[in-house]
């Protein structure tokens, strides 16, 4: 009963699912267990690699002048999960919540006719801490929406929201970050080359529309240059010119005529920019990021941020180009802006703080495609390999002609440890949609493989193995399909036919170890010990070349330590 009287005494006061204040006493102890094995289950369900080590989420209340107010009560509600927990802020407005599980928690505060704004905390990893701070404000001043005692998640999640980690510094690599095996790390890492490839919408439909009739454009020229000629000191006519040909994807012939415009007024700020896109364009990265810097002094702009942010990766200073990217979605929170943040924290192995930017950036562009795409990679980094598949099939369901979520949920599928949901399913839409397609057949026949495993029966084996073969006849540099035929002509023991395979995948990609590996097996099936040993040693020499590859790739790559408010820096 002693342990009831102290529950009460801290001020805490329990809801249940319907809303229904729990009384005080030994049934407040009861509920704050049940409430306790609820979230916990609910978090097992949700993350299943999280250890039993506690969440804090802690902070402060304050008034609208800054100061902190004491008595306030707060409350705290677990998506997916019923019921409310509040507690009372102490003499310095402060207050905790402890023992949590990851995953996404909305607060708010209130005081007498003072209410707070919702804030939605989004918790990663067992063991971090999380710092929030509530401003109360009068009922006039907050939206209709967050004066509910359960604020919904829409509301939480503007980016007004500070992120819950910051960027402290980089280090070399040294276990390059993320979660699963060797083989699984390698996927990640391949998977975040790709992620930086990708396009948006609008900038798949610019790049479509750059192409112009090639005689209106030589009119055009033609034309410009005229102009040029008879005013070779005409800050316009030097501007068109270049811009001419910057759209034309022509920098080092832009340059010129841009570097004459900015001479003839360096006040022009757009004059100065396009110069620095076209130095950019044309790798003169330290001199483009003296002109975006000099502007940045005269003016803020979130494309500024944004190319300061290249510019700076390209020139190694990652640690500053995070910074920029943060500070472009501050400005102007545009899908390329949370996309190229993102990115960037995902290039640098900060796996869960990428995964937070992407999250807030598929929420407030659920439509993108490639954000749920990079989310995927991200969830998939952190070894989350059923999460990073639904995002990945949420993707693909978005334009379903659009190879590039297809492609990345091949690759996880492949390299996962276990079969993953949906994935066989829009395989086959694929290979239904580009029947054409090497990898659409070649990936969903390891679906097949993956997801039928030892019950795989002769008429799916048959299935997978036309499949396999489409895939080499489309493509005679598939390596991995003529891979996988040989293992599957290994199995019912046609050994000469597995070597033909084998020595195919060879021929495709020399440096493709597993097929010298399993080739050598074949031939010491068949007694050629000798052939047997010379694969098994270029197997040996090629793995050894592979890792000092990888591990130099890796070193080249710095990763980002990120500090957690309240927490130690972690890698």
């Amino acid at each position: 009963m002693s342990v009831c009287i102290a529950a009460v005494s801290r001020g805490l006061q329990v809801f249940s699912a319907n809303g229904q204040r729990v009384k005080s006493g030994c049934s407040l102890l009861v509920f704050a267990a049940l409430f306790a094995a609820s979230t916990q289950a609910a978090v097992a369900r949700q993350a299943p690699s999280a250890r039993a080590d506690g969440i804090t989420i802690q902070g402060v209340v304050r008034n609208a002048a800054g100061q902190p107010v004491a008595g306030a009560m707060v409350r705290i509600e677990q998506k997916g999960v019923p019921g409310l927990v509040e507690t009372r802020t102490d003499a310095d407005g402060r207050f905790a919540f402890s023992t949590l599980g990851t995953g996404t928690y909305i607060l708010s505060a209130e005081k007498a006719e003072l209410r707070s704004r919702a804030a939605a905390v989004i918790a990663s990893y067992p063991g971090e801490r999380r710092q929030v701070e509530l401003v109360l404000e009068d009922q006039g001043t907050v939206p209709a929406g967050s004066k509910s005692s359960s604020p919904s998640l829409a509301q939480a999640m503007e980016f007004a929201d500070k992120p819950n980690f910051t960027v402290a510094g980089v280090t070399d690599w040294t276990a390059a970050g993320g979660h699963g095996s060797d083989s699984s790390l390698r996927t990640s890492e391949a998977l975040t080359r790709e992620t930086l490839k990708l396009k948006s919408a609008s900038e798949e439909a610019d790049a479509a529309n750059s192409g112009a009739d090639p005689r209106a454009t030589k009119e055009s020229e033609n034309r410009l240059r005229a102009t040029l000629a008879g005013a070779p000191e005409s800050f316009e006519a030097n501007r068109q010119m270049g811009a001419f040909y910057q759209h034309a994807h022509r920098s080092a012939e832009a340059l010129p005529f841009l570097q004459a415009a900015f001479r003839i007024d360096p006040a022009n700020r757009d004059s100065e920019y396009d110069l620095a896109l076209a130095l950019q364009e044309a790798g003169n990265f330290a001199e483009a990021r003296e002109h975006v810097r000099k502007l940045l002094v005269q003016g803020e702009s979130a494309d500024l941020r944004r190319m300061a942010g290249e510019l700076d990766e390209k020139l190694g200073d990652s640690l500053a180009a995070v910074h920029q990217f943060e500070q472009a979605v501050r400005q102007d929170p545009s899908e390329r802006n949370y996309f190229e943040w993102g990115s960037e924290l995902l290039l640098h192995r900060a796996v869960w703080q990428a995964r937070e930017v992407f999250e807030k950036g598929a929420k407030a562009y659920p439509q993108s495609a490639r954000m749920l795409t990079a989310l995927g990679a991200a969830l998939f980094a952190g070894a989350l390999y059923d999460e990073a598949a639904l995002r990945l099939c949420d993707a693909s369901d978005l334009n379903p002609a659009d190879p590039e979520p297809y492609l990345f949920m091949g690759k996880i599928e492949v390299a996962a440890p276990n079969p993953l949901a949906c994935v066989e399913q829009k395989l086959a839409r694929f290979v239904a949609q580009q029947p054409g397609n090497a990898l659409a057949n070649y990936f969903y026949a390891m679906a097949l493989l993956k997801q039928r495993g030892q019950s795989l029966d002769p008429k799916s084996s048959e299935k997978v193995e036309a499949m396999l073969t489409k895939a080499v006849t489309l493509d005679a540099r598939c390596a991995d399909a003529y891979l996988e035929l040989g293992i599957l002509s290994f199995s019912r023991r046609e050994y000469e036919k597995a070597i033909g395979f084998y020595t195919s995948a060879i021929q495709a990609n020399p440096q493709l170890s597993a097929a010298h590996y399993r080739l050598g097996v074949a031939y010491d099936r068949i007694g050629e010990r000798a052939k047997a040993s010379q694969e098994f040693q270029l197997h040996d020499e090629i793995e050894k070349q592979l890792a000092a590859a990888v591990e130099r790739q890796r070193r080249e790559v710095k990763q980002f330590l990120v500090v957690a408010p309240g927490a130690p820096a972690v890698r």
